[in-house]
């Protein structure tokens, strides 16, 4: 191994070159080279170490930000989450798990806020995410009660899945024009309208929410006629308070359009390297956003010095899953 074959590494997992230019570059075997990169995949550097030569915009000085996490799932068999500073756009810790679970985020926030505390205790300002009651909780357990926007990019990407643009009843259609109209409410007037006009579709379609289907010759007795519905109004009532924090604290953003954009460049380059196995989709995800952090050169060697000192020297290689 040589800082040359870590460089190749670089430029493979960045998108600067591919295997086929490696190999025809390098003039070596096609095993040969697998074998040299094999190791770095083996051996991915752990988020935690990587703050110890790159620490982050939030701990090099007290500058307000907000946090944000996501996960990308790898098919059924699990999820690669991803902790964010969503002010300044960068990614602070990830890891791989079997599910969205509470012990996944409590472990990884647990850790984090570890971090945290030992630089500067400069924990976020505020919270954006797709509200489940894992990451609320996590949330609340390790950086306080601090303000928590529900994710309207998520609200209603849920509520088009449950009200269809070509339904053939008007209140699915006219409940589903409501929905989108939620990532529009920029001003206090403007949650005041958009409150309204659920109010008017209730009193105009509220009773289609209790209509009842009855069973004949089947297991259930009965059941809502208009299930979908019913789910898309509760979508957009329950728990309103969370849609509209934004309103209140400035720096926290309605979405997390700042994760949707990094999960759109992992699927990219999941789908540029086809026939991984998981643990190798792992740990390329990981390389992708360690190298991420990377600008030029100088960086670089610096990551490849700690890669040897903290990895690569007497560590068995380090499980993904």
């Amino acid at each position: 191994m040589s800082f040359a074959d870590f460089q190749r590494f670089f430029e493979l997992i960045s998108g600067l070159s591919n295997r086929k230019q490696l190999f025809s570059t390098e003039r070596v075997r096609r095993e040969t080279l697998s074998l040299k990169l094999k190791v770095f995949f083996d051996h991915p550097v752990p988020p935690e170490k990587l703050w110890i030569v790159f620490p982050p915009q939030i701990v090099l000085s007290q500058v307000d930000w907000v946090y944000g996490t996501d996960g990308k799932f790898l098919h059924r068999d699990g999820v690669f989450l991803i902790h964010r500073d969503v002010t300044y756009g960068e990614n602070l810790y990830w890891s791989f798990w079997k599910s969205e679970s509470y012990l996944a985020f409590d472990t990884d926030l647990k850790l984090l806020s570890g971090l945290i505390s030992g630089y500067n205790g400069n924990i976020p300002k505020g919270a954006v995410s797709d509200w489940k009651g894992a990451i609320v909780m996590a949330v609340n357990m390790h950086f306080g009660p601090i303000p928590h926007q529900r994710c309207l990019t998520h609200v209603v990407r849920m509520a088009k899945r449950l009200l269809p643009e070509n339904s053939p009843f008007a209140a699915t259609r006219a409940l589903r024009k409501i929905a989108q109209e939620l990532i529009y409410v920029e001003f206090w007037r403007d949650e005041v309208d958009w409150l309204w006009s659920l109010k008017v579709w209730e009193e105009k379609y509220g009773d289609m929410l209790k209509k009842k289907t009855i069973g004949i010759k089947t297991r259930k007795k009965w059941w809502y006629t208009h299930g979908n519905l019913r789910r898309g109004y509760r979508l957009l009532t329950y728990e309103q308070e969370p849609f509209f924090i934004h309103l209140n604290h400035p720096l926290i953003n309605h979405s997390n359009n700042s994760l949707e954009g990094v999960n759109s460049q992992l699927k990219q380059k999941l789908g540029d390297h086809r026939g991984m196995k998981t643990y190798q989709q792992v740990s390329f995800l990981s390389w992708y956003l360690t190298f991420k952090r990377i600008k030029n050169k100088t960086e670089l060697k610096k990551l490849w010095a700690l890669w040897k000192n903290e990895i690569s020297v007497d560590l068995p290689t380090r499980k993904l899953t």
